[in-house]
């Protein structure tokens, strides 16, 4: 069969959700056309679909992963430009949910459309089927449906919704295409009403209103239950309805009630627009676009709705201290059981939740999903639960939870009277202790636990997605282990090839850089170069490193003084250096946030391979110090090397660039703006699936080493700008200082930073080495450690998490 390749996408319609699905494929490096109905008053006609790219600058969370990628999105309107769809290996319709407006613009389309293009529907509900059947068969066998959720380049689910004509090798290119190269995670969806995550996380968000009601709960106060308290997105259930959009919240219940007859669904009662909720809409409060909806923003107070006056009032409505020592409890078990057997309306509350959603994920698991391990990973990856509903019925005991699952639906309390399905209660999977196992996860149409998807781009991620219960190796846990302790872990992995590339992986809290650390690197890279190996550093959770580990400071500090920290930083610098010109090549694997001593390690390695949303930056001026770990001598190094490169003698613009991200502590936004500030190389790899980094750092070490990798030479001496650049940056930070913009202790920390990034009190152009801006780095950083202003924010953010401004 003919491999498909999609090179270059077409997406119709440039609303805010077809813009950002555009916006994420050029942040890909996939060409995109962005089509829309022609304008006649803009002088190219395509005015609405300018507007829409122009939009994206405007949006927050960013859809781009550099501003400057717009250029990239080509406007088309349908009056001029239809010819241009046979450019395209792949369109995305993303029009209005309107089944007649979405046949229409296929028939317009299709003479168009390229001989072996794929056609996909973005749609959040409506029938694939239903949309497929007037099609040709050639097209109905390239057509299928697809779910993005919003905002598109952060949500990790994809939908992917085949008909019974799609052609098996469409869905796996597209497969591939959305894992691999956008990044996502893919789920395959039956064609029912709302498909999978909106379809329970629909009856989630009904079953909480109803609930709510029953206890008679305050929106604000449900929502402080409903959200981090229970491992959720911290907006919660009426927060996170105002984001999506009121409006949109009542479609999708409509889609259910109008879709899902009460003899097919014995929950379909509940499947109608609350209430509360129609009289917001009918009022055009439609939640965070209109700026009011649960909650309103009156100036600086956010005040929330009183179901009761439908009026606006105070919000600050929280859990009772009892109910949050339970939600505390870290016994899965003994949790649920708290809040079944504790008479607090509350606990009341939250067990009604959980106990609503398992009974309905067991009667519906069979219509709706292909296996259990589907609905978990719906509600992972499409609304911001850590573990999925399966997952803690799992680990809180299969059998005791449905126990009391049945209990409660014999009493009449659950929300309808269906009992739990036989598999529940007997065969397989209780004796099992759960759905999830090593086999595979349950499927109760086919009465088996179905084995993950096979397709090869899965042979990409080393460790994919983890299930609680699953009992499979982790990056936790997996391969064969050279030295642990509880700072870190050296290992490798046993596959062919892998096993030629030894892992350094982190284990501190946050990741954070403490001698336990340091100790551990050193003696990985000793164990590294003995035996010839490559050395990857990589851990399994979403944090490269949040930087240097403040609290393993503080003993020291009190012990010794700033000499002290002296010492310990000196360590932490030539470990850095160690790495920077080690005999074998360390590439760092970078996701999620590298702050601090977490972007200076990356900053020291051979090479580094960045998930797209990386967020990197040295940020220290936030505890009031500076850069300690070498980050500004490489700062210092780039900017002469572009300076020489051009030929320049004025290293001052070179420079100041990371001046000002170090003084700002800039944070990138993703791996692509880290590149164009500096913390990432053009040669640097960046890859669109966190799943993907480890088996894409593994390889790119793998074949350094095996070409014969060399360090780079030592640099022996490079210019730097002298006190005379110094004095031209802080010139500027004089005006902001008399303009109240910094204040005087900012003052002296930018200060320090100018002047360690041009080299210290020497002329222009004067050229030392890499030891000479480290001791400079370090003397200037021990003497922050002294200053009482550094050391109250120190304490600040050891205490609250926050920056302290003095």
């Amino acid at each position: 069969m003919k491999s498909l390749s999609i090179r270059k996408v077409a997406v119709l319609g440039a609303g805010v959700m077809g813009a950002q699905i555009a916006a994420h494929c050029v942040n890909a490096r996939v060409p995109v056309l962005l089509f829309d109905l022609a304008e006649d008053k803009s002088p190219d006609r395509n005015g609405i679909v300018l507007r829409a790219i122009e939009n994206l600058g405007r949006l927050n969370p960013a859809p781009l992963a550099l501003k400057e990628y717009a250029q990239y999105i080509e406007p088309a309107n349908y009056d001029q430009h239809l010819a241009r769809l046979s450019e395209c290996d792949l369109v995305i319709e993303a029009i209005a949910e309107r089944l007649d407006w979405k046949l229409d613009l296929y028939r317009k389309i299709a003479p168009h459309l390229a001989p072996g293009a794929i056609l996909a529907s973005n749609t959040s509900g409506l029938s694939v089927k239903s949309l497929a059947e007037p099609l040709d068969a050639a097209m109905r066998a390239r057509f299928c449906g697809v779910h993005f959720f919003n905002p598109p380049r952060y949500m990790h689910l994809v939908e992917l919704i085949p008909t019974s004509a799609t052609g098996a090798d469409v869905v796996g290119e597209l497969e591939t295409f959305l894992t691999s190269t956008l990044g996502k995670g893919v789920l395959r969806a039956k064609d029912t009403p709302n498909f999978l995550a909106n379809r329970v996380g629909a009856f989630g968000m009904l079953a909480t209103i109803h609930e709510a009601a029953k206890y008679g709960l305050a929106f604000d106060v449900v929502d402080d239950l409903t959200g981090s308290r229970l491992g959720r997105a911290k907006s919660a259930t009426f927060r996170t309805a105002d984001v999506v959009g009121l409006d949109t919240l009542a479609h999708v219940i409509r889609t259910m009630q109008d879709g899902i007859p009460a003899a097919r669904d014995p929950f379909a009662s509940l499947y109608r627009v609350p209430p509360v909720l129609q009289s917001l809409v009918d009022k055009g409060a439609l939640g965070q676009k209109t700026g009011a909806g649960f909650y309103r923003k009156d100036g600086r107070a956010i005040k929330v709705l009183d179901p009761h006056s439908a009026d606006y009032v105070d919000s600050g409505g929280k859990a009772e201290e009892l109910v949050v020592r339970i939600l505390k409890t870290e016994d899965p078990g003994k949790r649920l059981q708290l809040l079944r057997d504790t008479d607090h309306p509350q606990a009341r509350f939250v067990w009604s939740l959980f106990r609503d959603m398992f009974h309905y994920i067991a009667v519906h698991l069979g219509d709706i999903a292909h296996s259990a391990r589907d609905i978990d990973f719906a509600l992972r990856w499409g609304f911001g639960w850590e573990t999925g509903p399966f997952e803690i019925w799992q680990a809180a005991g299969w059998q005791r939870v449905a126990e009391w699952v049945r209990q409660d639906i014999e009493r009449g309390e659950a929300l309808c009277k269906a009992p739990l399905p036989d598999w529940v209660l007997t065969g397989p999977v209780p004796k099992a202790g759960g759905v999830h196992t090593a086999q595979g996860s349950w499927n109760p149409a086919r009465a088996r636990f179905e084995p993950r998807s096979d397709l090869a781009v899965y042979s990409k991620q080393l460790f994919r997605a983890p299930l609680a219960g699953e009992g499979v190796p982790t990056g936790h846990d997996a391969g064969v282990t050279v030295f642990s302790d509880e700072s870190c872990r050296l290992w490798r992995l046993e596959q062919p090839y892998a096993r030629d590339v030894l892992i350094f992986s982190i284990r501190t809290r946050m990741h954070v850089l403490g001698p336990g650390v340091v100790a551990g690197l050193l003696r990985a890279l000793d164990v590294a170069e003995a035996e010839g190996r490559a050395l990857v550093i990589w851990s399994p959770d979403d944090v490269f490193s949040a930087g240097a580990d403040l609290k393993a400071m503080l003993p020291v500090f009190m012990s010794g003084g700033p000499k002290a920290i002296g010492v310990e930083e000196a360590k932490l610098q030539q470990a850095l250096m160690r790495v920077k010109y080690a005999q074998v090549p360390v590439v760092a694997a970078i996701q999620g946030l590298a702050l601090g001593g977490g972007c200076e390690l990356p900053l020291h390695c051979a090479h580094r391979v960045a998930s797209l949303e990386s967020y990197i930056g040295m940020v220290e001026v936030g505890v009031g110090l500076i850069p300690g770990g070498g980050g500004l001598k490489e700062g210092a190094l780039r900017a002469a090397a572009a300076a020489r490169a051009i030929g320049s003698n004025d290293l001052v613009p070179f420079v100041r660039n990371w001046f000002q991200n170090v003084a700002m502590a800039n944070v990138s936004k993703s791996a692509l703006e880290a590149r164009s500030m500096g913390y990432l190389l053009e040669c640097d790899t960046i890859v669109f699936n966190p799943y993907e980094l480890l088996w894409t750092a593994v390889g790119q070490a793998f074949a350094m080493q095996a070409v014969g990798y060399r360090p780079p030479l030592r640099e022996k001496s490079f210019a730097v700008a002298g006190r005379g650049g110094a004095a031209t940056i802080k010139s500027q930070l004089v005006n902001m200082k008399e303009g109240g913009f910094i204040s005087e202790h900012d003052f002296l920390i930018a200060g320090s930073i100018a002047e360690v990034l041009t080299g210290g009190d020497v002329e222009a152009g004067s050229l030392v080495d890499e030891q000479w801006l480290l001791d400079l780095e370090r003397q200037h950083f021990t003497k922050l450690v002294a200053n009482p202003k550094s050391q109250e924010r120190m304490m600040g953010m050891m205490q609250t998490g926050k920056p302290v401004r003095n």
